[in-house]
């Protein structure tokens, strides 16, 4: 089985606060590039090869034992999503490697099964439903005391004409794993009144404006809630983006006209958004020279569908 995704930008929190019953929430969308390519088939134990390989055999043990499944699985990492850098390669790779292996076993691989089975979407769902679906997702965040992941409350396709420019600056990793959940643990409740703006962006701007396809529009609605958001973990991040060549990026990115700006997750990648193929070279250009060889500039539009799945042969498997 051969299974291609590709990254996700997480644009934002909905609600640190949780008054409402429900923590975190939140708002992303897929890009194709960079992508993970994974190849999986059937052995008598697990072993991984390629980047990421330790994880992805980690994932299949985790994927095995969940199903109380004997014997193993041989895994081909082609392709990988830098990791740690805020673009979901721990969701993509262990989602990747379930869906293979629940393909190879004929079981269920709707996406929060696979989740569940690798022990992914804890706070955030954004990766899991970009993984299944592609296009903008909106998530509502989770419940106390539930293992399920946040339910998708909205899924819209992005205007082709979009183009978004991810840079990762070489640098310090995003939080992840432990560390991660510690940060969140430390972080302050937001003031209730920004929370509530941020609401009031999402719903009466920013989703209009995507139906609309009104970039301008778009891009200045996340780019508030980016930076609005981005105070909630200025504590324990340093600053309201990542301090050093992701703060520098996402400021310059502004100046250099991108329609909105902001940085996925904890970064250190940030992404700024074009109004056409010519504007998002053109942006793309500006990064890759500001970055020189610290770090890597990637181009194009949105994904229009979730990971691809398909079989040696080359038959595609379909949901």
């Amino acid at each position: 089985m051969f299974v291609e995704t590709g990254a996700r930008l997480h644009f934002g929190v909905l609600d640190l606060h949780g008054a409402l019953g429900r923590r975190f929430g939140g708002l992303g969308a897929a890009v194709p590039a960079p992508s993970l390519l994974l190849e999986a088939t059937l052995a008598d134990r697990v072993s991984a090869s390629g980047p990421d390989s330790d994880r992805a055999a980690l994932f299949a043990h985790s994927f095995l034992a969940h199903h109380g499944l004997g014997g193993g699985a041989c895994l081909a990492v082609h392709r990988h999503i830098p990791p740690h850098s805020g673009l979901g390669s721990g969701t993509q790779l262990g989602l990747a490697v379930a869906r293979a292996l629940a393909e190879l076993h004929d079981l269920p691989s709707d996406a929060p099964a696979l989740a569940g089975a690798v022990g992914r979407g804890r706070r955030s769902a954004i990766g899991t439903w970009t993984f299944a679906l592609g296009g903008f997702i909106v998530e509502g965040g989770r419940r106390p005391g539930t293992d399920k992941i946040a339910p998708l409350l909205a899924r819209f396709p992005i205007p082709d004409g979009w183009r978004c420019v991810v840079a990762v600056p070489d640098g310090a990793p995003g939080l992840s794993g432990d560390a991660e959940a510690a940060a969140f643990e430390r972080l302050p409740p937001p003031p209730e009144r920004q929370v509530e703006r941020v609401a009031h962006l999402v719903l009466m701007q920013l989703l209009p404006a995507l139906v609309e396809a009104d970039l301008p529009s778009f891009g200045a609605a996340l780019t508030e809630v980016q930076r609005t958001t981005g105070a909630w973990f200025a504590s324990q991040q340093g600053g309201i983006f990542a301090p050093g060549p992701s703060e520098t990026l996402v400021r310059r990115m502004a100046e250099w006209g991108a329609a909105g700006v902001g940085q996925s997750s904890w970064g250190p990648a940030v992404y700024g958004l074009a109004e056409s193929e010519r504007a998002g070279r053109a942006l793309a250009e500006a990064a890759a020279a500001a970055l020189g060889t610290g770090g890597q500039v990637f181009e194009g539009g949105f994904s229009g569908a979730g990971a691809r799945v398909w079989r040696a042969e080359g038959t595609e498997v379909r949901d």
